[in-house]
């Protein structure tokens, strides 16, 4: 009986994981994924956002699209990217859960730019859904407008971290905000909160981000439209 194929089996699977491995291998790579999580875009926009040159965007897209982790669409002469699926945005936030579990220099860097996880207040998505149902908090959304559109927490205001301190006066300084953005490594929401703390508002993060909050099935509004709390169901979420 021939049993070669039983050892060569596993090595061609690990063949087809080194694919992913190939995008992850590049920070620039991982940073293109991680804002795909959050919204469509064109190589241009995405291009202008991680400070990359045109040709080299499209290097890293093309090794993102063979690993089949982006997905596209031509709308007349433009090409838009957006991750293939929920799966692909759930592996970028794995990874950054392990790299904080393991790499003592993530923390390290959080701490010196004040986002540290142990030292920054955070909400759970249990209490922020609470909070939002009795009317006594408000939601911010500080990431780009464009992100807002794709999807937020249905609700949320958008207010873009850069407009945040010509705004302040329309915050009541006794009503708690909550401040969201694209992760827990996302560093818009920690510097939000201190600006807000800094001028006298009562504030604090959600302890994640919109990828997490779509992926535990949440309710997301899309566009400028506001969803109705009461529709979603608390047994719904996962923890």
């Amino acid at each position: 009986m021939d049993n070669s194929n039983t050892y060569e089996a596993p090595g061609v699977i690990y063949e087809q994981l080194a694919r992913i491995g190939k995008v992850v291998v590049h920070p620039k790579r991982i940073e293109l994924l991680d804002l795909l999580c959050q919204s469509e875009r064109s190589m241009e926009a995405l291009a202008a956002a991680t400070g990359l040159k045109l040709t080299t965007a499209s290097a890293h897209l093309q090794i993102m699209r063979q690993a089949r982790l982006v997905d596209t669409r031509r709308d007349a002469n433009r090409v838009y990217y957006k991750a293939a699926g929920e799966e692909v945005c759930r592996f970028i936030a794995a990874l950054g859960d392990l790299a904080q579990a393991r790499l003592a220099e993530v923390k390290q860097i959080l701490s010196e730019i004040g986002s540290h996880t142990e030292t920054t207040q955070r909400v759970s998505r249990a209490e922020l859904l609470s909070r939002v149902r009795a009317g006594d908090v408000v939601v911010l959304d500080v990431r780009p407008t464009q992100e807002y559109q794709a999807g937020h927490i249905p609700g949320a205001i958008s207010l873009p971290l850069e407009h945040l301190e010509a705004r302040l006066d329309e915050f009541d300084p006794q009503v708690e905000i909550v401040a969201y953005c694209r992760g827990p490594l996302c560093l818009l929401a920690p510097q939000a909160v201190a600006t807000l703390q800094k001028h006298g508002r009562q504030a604090r993060c959600l302890e994640d981000g919109m990828p997490e909050w779509r992926q535990a099935n949440l309710p997301v509004a899309v566009g400028s439209e506001v969803n109705v709390w009461q529709e979603f169901s608390p047994t719904a979420m996962t923890e």
